[in-house]
């Protein structure tokens, strides 16, 4: 995987759109005016928490499952998450055929527990360590002979993260006519494992050489961040945050290290009440509800605000799926 560059990303992500797109329609790419207003910039957000099994998790565990036969997905296909790549990996299952196995933190919320069970999934909850269960999922699919389904660390799974780009792109296209190198000037997007900003930001890069690509992470977990910082994949210590989709470590090895040294121009490290703001703000101003990750993505752009204004600019809302508890936490 080590030639897994960035023109290799942006030329799978192409190939992949058309094949993703008979099983998950296109999610809406729309202006947010609130924020629009406040940010003194158009903000235009991409409506992954839209997305089926709510979030962008669905496109990169299809993505790869549509690579394996018929054969490999009924002898199992076998993961780790904390929600929603599995319940990605159930979705792909649900629509393909197989069997799945899904590792998941102990702490993993109940409703996404709920419905990866309702997606036939076998379940196995050890400990909260998010990178020993990505180990301890591998290491169960040698020995068993079943397929891995990395969250991020696969060429195919960034791939089809990347085709929310190339939606992006189609929709600047319908929506101004002629796309130009103007059309969109910036582009923030919510970091974990770093699937996410790879796959979008190395097929808008590659279409819109100018954009700058702003990678946000919590401020009580910033695995990647401080990564790219340190010159070599770190451990952090890490502390509980609103943004529980992005928890976690990042894999030794992960290509995504390498793809984020080159395309994030700018790393935001967001506080707690920034994202509790940016949630609250969606909820009143666009009757959205949008889970800790994606809000995530918002506060970012509000902490950037002053270098923005003027700009056209895109922001990944990258997931929906929050639990009433963890909702009724947040606003209090």
């Amino acid at each position: 995987m080590s030639g897994f560059g960035v023109v290799e990303v942006a030329g799978r992500a192409a190939e992949v759109a058309p094949r993703l797109r008979a099983y998950l329609p296109p999610t809406p790419f729309v202006r947010y005016d609130a924020f629009s207003d406040e940010l003194g910039a158009e903000l235009l957000v991409k409506c992954e928490h839209q997305q089926r099994t709510g979030s962008f998790k669905a496109r990169g565990a299809l993505a790869k499952v549509l690579t394996l036969t018929d054969a490999q997905r009924a002898a199992g296909v076998i993961t780790a998450s904390t929600g929603n790549h599995g319940l990605g990996v159930g979705n792909a299952l649900a629509m393909l055929g197989g069997h799945g196995i899904v590792y998941l933190p102990e702490n993993a919320a109940p409703g996404k527990v709920a419905a990866l069970r309702r997606l036939g999934l076998e379940l196995r909850a050890e400990g909260n360590d998010t990178g020993a269960l990505e180990l301890k999922a591998r290491a169960y699919a040698t020995d068993h002979g079943l397929t891995y389904v990395p969250p991020y660390n696969d060429p195919d799974v960034i791939a089809g993260q990347g085709t929310i780009a190339v939606e992006i792109l189609d929709q600047l296209r319908t929506a101004g006519g002629q796309l130009g190198t103007e059309e969109l000037d910036a582009i923030v997007v919510s970091v974990g494992g770093g699937g996410l900003i790879s796959g979008v930001a190395a097929v808008l890069k590659q279409a819109l050489p100018g954009i700058r690509v702003y990678g946000a992470q919590p401020a009580l977990d910033d695995a990647m961040a401080a990564s790219v910082r340190a010159g070599e994949i770190v451990q952090v210590d890490a502390q509980p945050t609103l943004s529980d989709g992005t928890a976690g470590s990042v894999e030794p090895g992960s290509i995504t290290f390498g793809l984020c040294r080159e395309l994030v121009d700018d790393w935001v490290l967001v506080e707690e009440d920034a994202i509790r703001d940016a949630l609250r703000l969606v909820i009143d101003t666009e009757h959205q509800l949008i889970e800790g990750s994606a809000a995530l993505a918002f506060a970012a752009a509000r902490e950037r605000r002053t270098e923005l204004a003027g700009k056209r600019v895109a922001v990944v809302s990258c997931g929906g799926n929050m639990s009433s508890s963890t909702l009724v936490t947040a606003l209090a």
